[in-house]
């Protein structure tokens, strides 16, 4: 039996958990405090544990270590009021499985624990290279758990960000994240691809690194200015049916979204710049 262990949960949250679920709920469990999770976590299997929402997250960081030694394989999901950036890097510092910050959505929340909890090859994935203010890279498996996970982390580091053109900026994020996985690593775990967020005073700067053998730019350039966009959206749809990604139609709503698309020579580098207005 699965089991969940929830610090002075929210009722939206244990409502969320049990829809997500549905009828294969694993056993949820509830504590008042830190202290009593880690007498939990110690005495029991725990698979996950969700933290207090109004505690800090520097405290929320103290206590996955705590409980990541006393029971290595439990995943630590970090609910807090706020956090800065470099709240948000100790947490993936720390091996936080995942971190989210008010206003919370409970459904997202509850589908990460999901995501968690079924996660039985789960590794952590992600190694921080650098963790300065303004230039974060990241190492990253290709792994779609763990793509996941950095596009959450990614969402908080744009938390200053209007919601509209954060969730707009994230989507491009992640396009490109999901593309180097796929055709650079070939959703291999064992592959990793580099991803550096940058922030100067004019722009936000994404860029990614895989391993893959790269390709022709001007490829990708012709998809994704295909003149008719029923072709773009023709082959979506064919590629769905195949169980692959959008391809160039993912391209096109990239360019819809950030001011520049640059790749390297080689075709396996490609750098998103968004300007701040």
């Amino acid at each position: 039996m699965k089991r969940v262990l929830l610090i002075r949960a929210e009722p939206p949250l244990v409502a969320a958990l049990r829809t997500v679920f549905d009828t294969n709920v694993p056993e949820i469990e509830f504590c008042a405090g830190s202290a009593e999770a880690i007498r939990r976590v110690r005495e029991r299997a725990i698979d996950v544990v969700v933290t207090d929402p109004e505690t800090p997250i520097e405290e929320d960081v103290a206590l996955a270590g705590e409980l990541q030694r006393a029971r290595p394989a439990v995943r630590v999901i970090v609910l807090s009021p706020e956090a800065t950036q470099a709240d948000v890097v100790e947490a993936i510092r720390a091996h936080v499985f995942a971190c989210f910050t008010r206003p919370f959505d409970w459904a997202e929340i509850a589908a990460m624990v999901s995501s968690a909890i079924t996660a039985d090859t789960w590794r952590d994935g992600i190694e921080v290279v650098s963790g300065l203010p303004h230039w974060l890279t990241l190492r990253a498996s290709c792994h779609l758990l763990t793509a996941d996970r950095v596009v959450r982390f990614m969402t908080e580091l744009q938390n200053s960000m209007p919601d509209r053109d954060r969730d707009l900026l994230i989507a491009a994020f992640r396009e490109m994240l999901l593309n180097a996985m796929e055709h650079g690593g070939g959703f291999d775990p064992d592959k990793v691809i580099d991803v550096t967020a940058a922030r100067t005073a004019r722009a936000i700067v994404y860029h990614f690194r895989d391993p893959g053998g790269g390709f022709a730019p001007e490829a990708v350039e012709h998809a994704v200015a295909a003149p008719n966009p029923d072709t773009v959206l023709e082959t979506t749809v064919r590629r769905a049916e195949m169980g692959l990604r959008p391809g160039g139609f993912g391209m096109l709503i990239v360019r819809q979204i950030v001011d520049e698309v640059v790749y390297n020579e080689r075709g396996n580098e490609v750098i998103l710049i968004k300007h701040l207005r």
